[in-house]
């Protein structure tokens, strides 16, 4: 939808459709893998009963993705023109690669491509091994033979890009390749070159047991996911029935594996397009200073003044970084506690981590390695941190730990960070997320349980003030909706807005639907998964989507009067209330209520960026006022 606006920048409107692309790859590389897998599975060797019939929603699956990919053709049509017409071109064919760039498309092709290509001959006696979702292109020849040539978009640019007068052209990588056949099969007449492309089971089988080496076992897991079976197998249309059928014998695939795609596989590429015009683009909003902070030469002096709340991406994300690059010189630090799910690949807090184990402090880090597609990446880090000096702990067994949260201690106190989202510096520029900086000792105190919890496996007090998964979040969630069904009956208002990445947990949707038929004002900000049916006793849903992804989680309940605001890492789904370890804290200072209010409220009122879900679960539009578009009008107020 954000691609198919007219009003969003050219390339921003290119930039969803990359996105579609990747989450796309993603949904079958996990969500469709997984039922692949329960498809081939006898029925009788299914411990527990399903809902739903296998076979019968991949079709259903099959058919809604065909259906969005033609409005995804359209639409990539569209913004095509529109480039163009900013004197831009994809160039989507090799006619429209211009002649006049030959000569430095020869010279690429020679020096950088030619490098990296090793045609593999497909022989009649092998099978065929493709890695998972790596773009190739398959050629047949007249004297028969076939050859498959993997497109190096893995060590080079997807796009050569060359100006010509005052157009800028950008080609593809596997173009170049195409144009240039001939001199890598020379005496050979090519008869068709098609892309293809191999979507696998990428979602890590781990054991959750005590027993053996966890770290050892993801390694291996890893090296595992490119030997995943096939979930999806994308050919390009105009392929020919023969080479086709020569594929799907070679690579042992079933009808269902096998999926109509267009020329060109891994749209998300065009992540890589890039001109120059901050016309075509959002003008960049500088991240909000502050200037209390910036003013002060320790930001613990005033977080013991008084809470920090921030709002990323429109408060600078520096500030955290401040409080952990302090706390790491700090001579009065003692010790320091802090869970990561998705690091930066050039994390500062995890150079400040090293830096304060250096200085001598006791610093521990719950590392989550079961994060999905990151688990690479934390390894690495989690290596480097403990050769530092670092406590590393990795994964619970049944347990992933999603909480975004880290305690630093002095000897006379503790300061607490409480986030909605990962400590990750390269995610807080596009994500908005709430953080939260206190030296409230019952909530730091609280905090120092759940960490002990996760070094001792000791369980923790009673929560008096946090929200914790596995501990007290399905209770005491209920309770919250109970007291607004309880003060509906005695002639109070009752109100609820809870905003959510994904609503799925059946208990708590059934409350939701017992508060808003008791008369409590349900509303709900859910931007993707929502099993909760709209419209269903007068309860609204609306999600938003824009320029950065709405990723906070918050629960608002008027409570009489004496409102309550929690925040925290935990959707409402059975993974994150059941297995998981999750925190949602909350905001005490009235300020910070009517701050987090007046946001809600704009995401509330959105009528250009949000969009109601009814229903039939389809995304509406609101009426035509276009007065409120959040993310903007938070930034002004946030900016005030």
């Amino acid at each position: 939808m954000e691609a198919m606006d007219k009003q969003v920048p050219i390339i921003e409107r290119l930039r969803f459709l990359a996105i579609y692309s990747s989450n796309l790859d993603e949904f079958f590389r996990v969500r469709v893998a997984d039922i692949r897998n329960l498809a081939r599975i006898d029925k009788k060797k299914i411990n527990k009963k399903i809902a739903f019939k296998p076979k019968e929603l991949l079709k259903e699956i099959h058919t809604e993705v065909g259906h969005q990919l033609q409005q995804y053709g359209e639409s990539l049509t569209d913004v095509l023109k529109g480039l163009e017409e900013d004197n831009i071109i994809i160039c989507t064919d090799l006619n429209e690669i211009p002649s006049d760039a030959d000569t430095q498309i020869l010279h690429y092709f020679k020096t950088k491509v030619s490098a990296y290509l090793k045609p593999v001959s497909i022989t009649d006696n092998e099978d065929l091994f493709l890695d998972n979702q790596v773009l190739y292109l398959v050629i047949s020849f007249k004297s028969g033979r076939v050859s498959c040539l993997r497109i190096p978009s893995y060590k080079l640019p997807r796009f050569f890009k060359i100006k010509i007068g005052d157009v800028v052209y950008f080609i593809f990588l596997d173009d170049i390749i195409r144009l240039h056949l001939d001199l890598i099969f020379p005496g050979e007449e090519v008869v068709d070159s098609s892309s293809v492309k191999l979507n696998k089971d990428a979602d890590l089988q781990i054991d959750d047991e005590y027993e053996g080496d966890l770290v050892e076992k993801i390694e291996k897991q890893i090296e595992k996911r490119n030997l995943g079976i096939p979930s999806r197998f994308l050919f390009d249309g105009q392929i020919s029935d023969a080479l086709l059928n020569t594929l799907i014998q070679k690579l042992n695939l079933s009808e269902d594996d096998v999926v109509t795609g267009g020329r060109y596989h891994n749209l998300n590429d065009f992540f890589q397009i890039s001109v120059g015009n901050k016309d075509l683009e959002y003008k960049k909003m500088s991240p909000i200073k502050r200037d209390e902070i910036d003013k002060s030469r320790s930001i613990f002096q005033l977080i013991e003044k008084r809470d920090q709340l921030f709002h990323f991406p429109y408060h600078s994300y520096d500030y955290v970084l401040q409080f952990f690059s302090e706390a790491a010189i700090d001579p009065e630090v003692e010790e320091i506690n802090v869970t990561f799910y998705r690091m930066a690949k050039k994390s500062i807090i995890g150079e400040a981590l090293i830096s304060a184990a250096a200085n001598g402090k006791k610093v521990t880090v719950f590392m989550e390695v079961k994060a999905r597609f990151d688990e690479e990446n934390n390894l690495v880090w989690a290596k480097r941190m403990k050769e530092a000096g670092i406590t590393i702990l990795y994964s619970l067994p049944g347990l992933k730990v999603h909480a975004k949260v880290a305690l630093v201690k002095k000897k006379d106190r503790m300061y607490g960070f409480f986030g909605t989202g990962n400590l990750n510096e390269k995610t807080s520029e596009i994500y908005c997320d709430h953080g939260l900086l206190t030296c409230h000792k019952q909530m730091n105190k609280e905090l120092s349980s759940v960490f002990k919890f996760l070094n001792e496996n000791k369980s923790p007090s009673p929560f008096k003030h946090l929200i914790v998964s596995q501990f007290n979040a399905m209770r005491r969630f209920e309770e919250l909706i109970d007291r607004e069904i309880s003060n509906v009956q005695d002639g109070e208002k009752g109100q609820i807005t809870i905003k959510l990445n994904n609503l799925q947990e059946p208990h708590l949707i059934q409350k939701l639907y017992a508060a808003a038929a008791a008369g409590v004002d349900v509303k709900m900000i859910v931007r993707s998964i929502c099993c909760l049916l709209p419209g269903k006793k007068g309860i609204k849903v609306k999600r938003i989507v824009d320029r950065y992804l709405e990723h906070a989680r918050v629960f608002y309940f008027h409570n009489a009067g004496d409102e309550e605001i929690y925040m925290g890492s935990s959707d409402w789904m059975n993974r994150n209330l059941h297995r998981r370890i999750e925190v949602s804290f909350p905001i005490y200072d009235q300020g910070m209520k009517e701050e987090l209010k007046s946001i809600l409220q704009f995401q509330w009122d959105d009528d250009i960026k949000g969009v109601w879900l009814n229903h039939k679960l389809e995304n509406v539009r609101p009426s035509p006022e276009k007065v409120v578009r959040a993310q903007m009008d938070t930034y002004k107020f946030l900016a005030q």
